[in-house]
Formats: C-alpha cells, sequence, structure tokens
C-alpha cells in the first residue's frame, strides 16, 4: 500500500485489538516542546463502534474530566469512525500518566450525574446525548484495562 499522510491511514486495522492505548506520534515545536498524540481505541475497528449520542456524552465527559487527572491536555476528540478518541498532551512522556487518568476519567464517567455542557448555549447538538450509553461504554472499557498496552493480535 501507498505511504499516506495520516498516520492512522497507514495503520493496519485489521491487525489491532481494542481496546488499547498507543502513542501516534510526537511532534516537536520550534522552542523544544512536544506533542505527544495518543489513539485511544474502545472498539474493535471494522467489527463494532459507538453509537453517537452515546460517544458524543462520552467525550464531553471525558474531555472536562480528564483535565483533573493529567496536565498539560491539549484536546481529545472522537473518531470519525466511532471506535475511539485521540488524546494530544503537551510535554508528558510517561506512558503510565496517560494510563492512570484513562482509568480515573472513565471511572468519573461511571460516577457522573449528568453530562457536562449538554445544553444549547454549549453544545452544537445537545439533543444527541446518552449518559447512560456513556457510562455502559465506560464500564466496558474499565472491565479490559489489563489490555490496554497491547495494540496487536499475537
Amino acid at each position: 500500500m501507498k505511504k499516506m499522510n495520516v498516520e492512522s491511514f497507514n495503520l493496519d486495522h485489521t491487525k489491532v485489538v481494542a481496546p488499547y492505548v498507543r502513542l501516534v506520534n510526537i511532534t516537536e515545536g520550534k522552542q523544544g516542546d512536544q506533542v505527544y498524540k495518543y489513539d485511544l481505541r474502545f472498539c474493535q475497528p471494522n467489527k463494532e463502534h459507538m453509537e453517537m449520542p452515546a460517544l458524543h456524552s462520552l467525550e464531553h465527559l471525558m474531555a472536562e474530566n480528564i483535565r483533573n487527572h493529567l496536565k498539560n491536555v491539549l484536546d481529545i476528540g472522537p473518531m470519525g469512525c466511532q471506535t475511539g478518541f485521540y488524546l494530544s498532551v503537551l510535554n508528558n512522556d510517561s506512558f503510565d500518566d496517560i494510563i492512570e487518568a484513562l482509568d480515573k476519567t472513565l471511572n468519573d464517567v461511571l460516577n457522573a450525574s449528568q453530562v457536562p455542557a449538554c445544553n444549547e448555549v454549549q453544545c452544537g447538538w445537545a439533543s444527541s446525548h446518552s449518559l447512560e450509553g456513556a457510562q455502559e461504554i465506560a464500564r466496558a472499557i474499565l472491565s479490559k484495562k489489563s489490555s490496554w498496552s497491547n495494540v496487536f493480535s499475537e
């Protein structure tokens, strides 16, 4: 296959085993700062996906809560294929920090009583949310935490 400009387009999605956490790349800025981009894959590509209301609520919950557990979060956003999220952090090369923050954040999701910013003033599609769906996803991902560092099948 021809090498593509987008890193994930060069990943053989038939060889990965979700859920996993994978460092995608490190980008260094002119001043020496480094941006670490992670693939937080929750669903097996081309076999399963997150439904949009649950994914949307999970995005809000994770975006709000991960910053309580991890410094220098630049962004966390869903993949268009609805199988996971990309997380970008500044100047933190600790894989263990990422795993710990994800664990704590998903536990925050389980303990949430509402979705933050779930209204027409703060959200572009406020009617498309499911707290219960987000909690179901979080529960499933947490139950497989022991496999998060294994990206590929044996």
